[in-house]
């Protein structure tokens, strides 16, 4: 079964510096439908204006996921790490039994776009982790390319939890598959450009939720960036 949210229905908050679409409630943006999917909790498709960014702030028991589309994001945290997540980075925070961090657009100049992905851990109280790998634009080129899962396979980032997230650039005849196994299921998010998964048309910010699908199939892309969830 699939079933497709569209970009203008996602929640919406603009706080000046910080324009911010919310895929699942967050924040003052309530809907009781769509509290999450599976252990994934939130994707916050977020712009941030130049020289600006989140203060120091505190999480815990929750893997975090940052993804950056354009720009660049400054991080600090209280285990000690900082460093500047760019397109082509992903950060993953695990918070743990709770961990302190801020965020900063370090351009004077430039927007920054980026997703927070926030993903339900399968352990709770652990101490603090943090980790951050580079994935080349060849590497998910006319491909899913393995970003984060709970084993590290293939050189992606750990995640506490069963799941795991694939990220892909399709354009003209690419096509990429990815096969489900009975009683998973799959969230997909366009983050730029359009694109067809099994035969529906989708748009930057939109979102494909499949379930008892046996594989997904995505082709058609037009600029598109698309991250896809495997989920329990």
């Amino acid at each position: 079964m699939l079933t497709i949210r569209r970009s203008e229905e996602r929640g919406y908050a603009d706080h000046g510096w910080l324009k911010s679409h919310h895929t699942f409630s967050f924040a003052d943006y309530y809907d009781r439908n769509h509290m999450g999917f599976g252990p994934l909790r939130v994707i916050n498709d977020d712009h941030i204006g130049a020289g600006r960014g989140f203060g120091t702030h505190g999480h815990r028991d929750m893997e975090i996921i940052t993804y950056v589309l354009e720009g660049a994001v400054a991080h600090k945290d209280s285990m000690g790490n900082g460093s500047t997540i760019r397109p082509g980075d992903v950060q993953r925070m695990s918070a743990g039994r709770g961990v302190l961090h801020s965020e900063f657009n370090p351009q004077v100049d430039q927007g920054t776009h980026l997703l927070q992905i926030w993903i339900e851990p399968d352990v709770t109280g652990i101490v603090p982790e943090y980790e951050e790998k580079r994935f080349d634009e060849a590497d998910k080129r006319g491909r899913l390319r393995l970003v984060a899962s709970p084993d590290g396979a293939d050189g992606s980032v750990r995640i506490h939890q069963d799941a795991r997230l694939y990220v892909g650039l399709f354009d003209g005849a690419e096509r990429g598959e990815l096969a489900l196994a009975d009683g998973r299921s799959a969230w997909v998010h366009v983050a730029r450009g359009s694109v067809t998964v099994n035969g529906q048309a989708l748009k930057a910010g939109d979102a494909l939720a499949a379930r008892d699908e046996s594989l997904l199939e995505i082709s058609q892309g037009e600029g598109a960036e698309v991250l896809v969830f495997d989920l329990p």
